[in-house]
């Protein structure tokens, strides 16, 4: 891939954030401020020994503890001030308690402007647990077969730390840049979901690395509404009394049954409107000679629509109700079924000409590559920054089949990825 030249000189994006409310100097500091120079090309090589160091490191969901030392580590040894890092408490309200908050760095800005933030999550999927990095020609794959590599999201971190070590490094004039290294992505977006805009210096423009190719800019997704269902039968002798039981797994797969022929699971086009659902979990029963006594679910539905995702869930809902009534007893007994959901995310679409996306473009032109705007129907950190006030974009970094064995990290496009962030966080 061809290198661009890499201008510290404020975007027009920059620029129209300050109107929109970003803490912008007075004309005569402005005037004060260093005339913009070009800034060093970004180091890929010290970006790939990043990238290999930090794939190596276990850190599953829960345990991004020994990732963010790391992380510190390097910071502080290319001259990050300690005081300028930080960690909050967001896991300690977490559903799975962890060994560390985020990771949390704010630098001052050498040059007027906006605060930027930066970000990428820690944690991997367990599949990556015990990888071995390996380079093989333009792409690193993992050297033990038994498991994925884990460039979701270490990628996403090495882009961002070798961005900071970087400006550190060679003292680049930046804007007031903040650096967001979130836990627990994988399980929930609980890092970004706990993370207080306070916290993170209240940023103009926020930027997401997280995913394949850096022209593809994220700027909205679907949101997510997870349900346990539990469903109480009755026990009796399989083949003794059947008649006098009921079967829990009898009626999941009645409800089931009715979800997939009314067209409320799997893809759900009603309406005009469109979502998803799934079933994703079973578990019942104990013994074959046993009428099953209990069975609980694991279901999900998606939608860009919140009042639809509402529909969805109360079409899953009715399903596993009218199916407790259909399965009876001899003497007319029947099971009962309980309900417990929450949002996991809800659905944000940022406008095309938010700051942060007119700068996420101009960043990818700027190294040579068409931008294109793209909508997910996967739940993203930037889900819950958006609620939290921090509108935010997304760009890939290089990932390829993640959470599977053959994940693979594409180096060109990590690269690319380290040359657009570099030109982000210096504006």
């Amino acid at each position: 891939m061809k290198k661009a030249s890499l201008k510290t000189s404020v975007t027009p994006a920059a620029k129209s954030a300050r109107s929109s409310g970003g803490s912008v100097k007075p004309a005569r500091e402005k005037a004060r401020a260093a005339p913009a120079t070009a800034a060093p090309q970004a180091d890929l090589a010290a970006a790939r020994r990043t990238v290999l160091d930090l794939l190596a490191i276990p850190g599953g969901s829960g345990q991004e503890k020994d990732v963010a030392d790391q992380i510190v580590k390097r910071l502080r040894e290319a001259g990050c001030p300690a005081d300028a890092i930080s960690f909050d408490s967001a896991h300690t309200k977490t559903p799975l308690k962890g060994n560390v908050g985020n990771l949390i760095v704010k630098l001052p800005g050498t040059v007027p402007g906006p605060r930027r933030l930066l970000m990428a999550h820690m944690d991997t999927v367990p599949v990556c647990i015990g990888t071995k990095p390996v380079v093989a020609g333009r792409f690193v794959k993992s050297g033990n077969p038994a498991t994925g590599l884990g460039a979701d999201d270490r990628a996403g971190c090495a882009v961002v730390l070798s961005t900071a070590i970087q400006i550190l490094k060679h003292k680049l004039p930046h804007p007031p840049l903040t650096l967001f290294f979130a836990i627990q992505e994988e399980v929930g977006l609980y890092g970004a979901r706990f993370a207080k805009a306070a916290d993170l210096g209240r940023p103009k423009l926020a930027f997401n690395f997280d995913g394949g190719a850096v022209e593809k800019i994220t700027i909205g997704a679907t949101g997510g509404y997870r349900m346990d269902i539990a469903i109480t039968g009755i026990p009796s002798h399989a083949g003794v009394a059947p008649e006098k039981g009921v079967s829990a797994i009898a009626i999941a797969s009645l409800a089931i049954a009715s979800l997939v022929q009314e067209g409320w699971h799997g893809l759900v086009t009603k309406g005009g409107k469109r979502g998803t659902s799934n079933v994703g979990v079973i578990q019942a029963g104990c013994a074959t000679n046993v009428v099953a006594e209990s069975a609980s679910l694991r279901v999900e539905a998606r939608s860009h629509d919140a009042a639809f995702r509402g529909s969805i869930v109360k079409a899953i809902e009715s399903a596993f109700k009218a199916a407790a009534k259909q399965v009876r007893t001899a003497d007319g007994k029947t099971g009962s079924v309980t309900f417990s959901g929450h949002l996991d995310y809800e659905a944000f679409r940022l406008a095309d000409d938010e700051p942060c996306v007119v700068a996420a473009q101009e960043a990818v032109r700027g190294i040579g590559l068409v931008p294109r705007l793209d909508i997910s129907n996967g739940g993203l950190d930037a889900n819950w920054m958006a609620v939290n006030g921090i509108p935010t974009v997304t760009l890939g970094c290089g990932q390829m089949e993640i959470h599977t064995t053959k994940e693979q990290l594409d180096l060109d496009a990590f690269e690319a990825a380290c040359a657009a962030a570099l030109q982000l966080a210096t504006a």
